[in-house]
């Protein structure tokens, strides 16, 4: 009988244990897994954060990421405007396999001072292409989008199981920033509730919700783009502020400020949920900051310009414990992100993608990445914002048709109205002011070569059918009037 007792207790503890064993396999396996947080900023220009050097603009929770993170210095969107951007990161792809180029439409401006027909653009990548969210969900991920989408109608389309404030538009609209909300796809609960706020509160919940399980959080904010508002208190911080010219707009420095506290409540959630070491962190911004709020200088120009000013975006990835903070003035694409990520977990797409961007893991552990071509295209026209602090090559346009190629310190803009080319080199000249094509012809013919066997690699088009619209002499007279 002794004898019996003892093989039942032998068996259940067995049991018992093989029972944990497995559960325990289970969660080590979630555990594993690891989670990705990507956090973009709408319009938020690469000089306007502490750890860049701002004074009037306060990040203390970034700059505090910034001390942990492998730190780009001359990263890229993929565009030079939201749209196009955001389409060519999260398909780590160029235009030419979406058709996102601009926000639609293509032919912005007046027609008289357009020399040729764009190019089509389309306004929304297609609903079956591979995109981050997908990537995850495909490989056993929760995924969540809360903000700005601005590619397609609906992100859960598009490979994301959760979707908050998510829609086809690309800002929050007039007054839109306190609730009651403006935007598709989020209920207003709290009368007068800040937008950025919302969101991170909502973020924060689908965290709470999938802390067991391997998540991707894409976190848009619509903050900072137009219309620029803020709540009371963060107004008050630098009502009184003193700062220079053209990086002294108080609402705007309140609307980074109020940001940077949401960033800095995301981390701190993550902190207390025992999840900091198991999430990478990828903070930047969709393109270059508007000039006429914030000047970039060094950089020319802004947002719409395919300067540094429009392109060059800050760039953070953090995984706490694993990557040691450095700089990196190697340039890398926001394109990156995706062979970047599926690298890192290990990820399967359900067909073959050809993707545009480079994996920079081995450059995150610690390697030089070596050299790279990197390269822009835009076949359409996008209109100025304000001509006389714009800084665009011209002051009816922020970017006419052209590509640009940055390779090495070279940088060479080609344009396809008048066939301009303008070449810079960027160690020394870094705010394009010398153009370089007349004294250098011999680089120039290299860099045009590059640029038009990339542009025939990927069946990039060409704008040349003219516009029968265009009037010389009303081009010269709006210009006249827009710089008086």
């Amino acid at each position: 009988m002794k004898s019996k007792i003892s093989s039942y207790f032998l068996l259940a503890l067995s049991l018992a244990y093989y029972s944990c064993a497995g559960t325990q396999s289970k969660q080590e396996v979630a555990e594993e897994k690891l989670n990705v947080i990507l956090i973009n900023v709408d319009d938020l220009g690469w000089n306007d954060l502490g750890y860049m050097g701002a004074t009037f603009y306060e990040t203390p929770n970034i700059d505090k990421l910034a001390s942990r993170s492998v730190v780009f210095n001359q990263a890229y969107a993929g565009a030079a405007n939201c749209a196009p951007s955001r389409a060519n990161m999260l398909t780590g792809r160029y235009g030419m396999t979406h058709g996102v180029y601009t926000v639609h439409p293509a032919d912005r401006g007046n027609s008289k001072t357009r020399r040729l027909i764009p190019s089509h653009n389309e306004k929304f990548i297609p609903e079956g292409m591979a995109t981050l969210g997908r990537l995850f969900k495909d490989n056993g991920y929760k995924t969540g989008t809360f903000g700005k989408w601005h590619v397609s109608p609906d992100p859960t389309k598009n490979g994301f199981d959760v979707n908050v404030a998510g829609g086809p538009q690309g800002n929050p609209g007039k007054g839109g920033y306190f609730s009651p909300y403006k935007v598709d796809n989020i209920e207003s609960t709290t009368e007068g509730e800040f937008l950025t706020d919302r969101l991170t509160n909502e973020a924060m919940k689908f965290v709470d919700e999938n802390k067991s399980a391997p998540f991707f959080l894409y976190l848009p904010f619509y903050t900072v783009h137009s219309p620029l508002m803020a709540k009371e208190e963060d107004l008050a911080r630098f009502a009184n502020k003193e700062g220079k010219p053209g990086r002294n707009n108080a609402t705007y420095a309140a609307m980074i400020y109020n940001m940077d506290h949401n960033v800095g409540r995301l981390l701190q959630h993550l902190e207390e949920l025992g999840l900091a070491e198991n999430t990478l962190i990828i903070f930047t911004s969709d393109n270059g900051g508007i000039r006429a709020t914030s000047y970039q200088d060094p950089l020319r120009a802004g947002k719409g310009s395919y300067y540094e000013g429009g392109i060059r975006v800050p760039l953070l990835i953090s995984q706490k414990g694993k990557y040691i903070h450095r700089l990196v003035e190697d340039p890398v694409s926001q394109m990156d992100f995706f062979p970047t990520l599926k690298h890192l977990i290990e990820g399967e797409l359900a067909a073959d993608v050809a993707l545009d961007g480079q994996d920079l893991t081995a450059v995150l552990d610690g390697e030089n990445q070596g050299h790279r071509d990197i390269f822009f295209h835009f076949p359409i026209y996008l209109e100025a914002y304000k001509p006389k602090v714009d800084e665009a090559r011209d002051p009816l346009f922020r970017t006419r048709p052209g590509s640009v190629i940055r390779s090495g310190d070279w940088k060479l803009h080609q344009y396809f109205e008048d066939g301009g080319l303008e070449l810079y080199n960027l160690r020394e000249d870094l705010g394009e002011t010398n153009n370089l094509a007349e004294q250098q012809p011999e680089k120039v013919q290299e860099l045009l070569q590059k640029l038009e066997d990339w542009r025939s690699s990927h069946q990039a088009p060409v704008p040349v059918e003219l516009n029968p619209d265009f009037d010389a002499d009303f081009e010269q007279k709006q210009i006249q009037k827009v710089l008086k």
